[in-house]
């Protein structure tokens, strides 16, 4: 079973820039939608204190440090794996996914927007780095991880999982706000909210 988290929202995500491999830290919403999700999985999971879960996740700073709020939930460490990061989107990362709409307006409605950036990696990139990775864990049932990566990259950790077409895999949706579980070759959605400022 895996539990895929995406990491909490950054200043990118709310002013809407592309990151890809860009190093950005958490914003507060972004460090209480990862508290929430530690609390769900501690609901789900926390109980199971001799199963051997592992907690992985990318070493890009959004992701380490929402799996380090989860990992602090949990009591469990966490390993950080370089095939987890964020498709690389090239020259139009650090810039407002408007003016890269506004400059290739051939792009509007293209999921596959990201692999065409000069520089940027390709589907077949994302597959390989990915797939290479799902491909190294344990088989269900000893399977008993929660990762922690990116919107791209879950996508692709997601489809590769189930086997889904390029199609049905970029057109996934990537939440903050959620937790994907991952077992029996399904893929169910468990929603979590994060508390509101007062």
């Amino acid at each position: 079973m895996i539990y895929l988290c995406r990491h909490g929202q950054t200043d990118y995500n709310r002013d809407a820039r592309v990151q890809g491999h860009i190093d950005t830290a958490l914003t507060p919403l972004g460090e209480r939608q990862a508290a929430a999700m530690g609390d769900l999985l501690h609901r789900v999971i926390g109980h199971e204190r001799e199963v051997p879960w592992r907690i992985v996740a990318s070493p890009l700073r959004r992701a380490r440090k929402t799996a380090e709020i989860i990992a602090a939930k949990l009591g469990r460490a966490v390993a950080f794996d370089d095939r987890l990061k964020e498709v690389t989107v090239g020259e139009w990362e650090g810039r407002l996914y408007a003016d890269v709409a506004r400059e290739h307006p051939d792009l509007a409605g293209d999921r596959n927007w990201f692999f065409k950036a000069p520089r940027a990696e390709t589907y077949d990139d994302m597959t390989a780095r990915i797939g290479a990775w799902l491909a190294e864990q344990d088989d269900e049932p000893r399977r008993k991880l929660i990762v922690v990566s990116h919107g791209v990259a879950g996508r692709f950790l997601r489809g590769l999982y189930a086997g889904l077409s390029r199609e049905a895999l970029l057109e996934q949706d990537v939440p903050q706000d959620a937790i994907y579980r991952l077992h029996g070759g399904k893929i169910e959605r468990l929603d979590c909210a994060a508390v509101s400022e007062s």
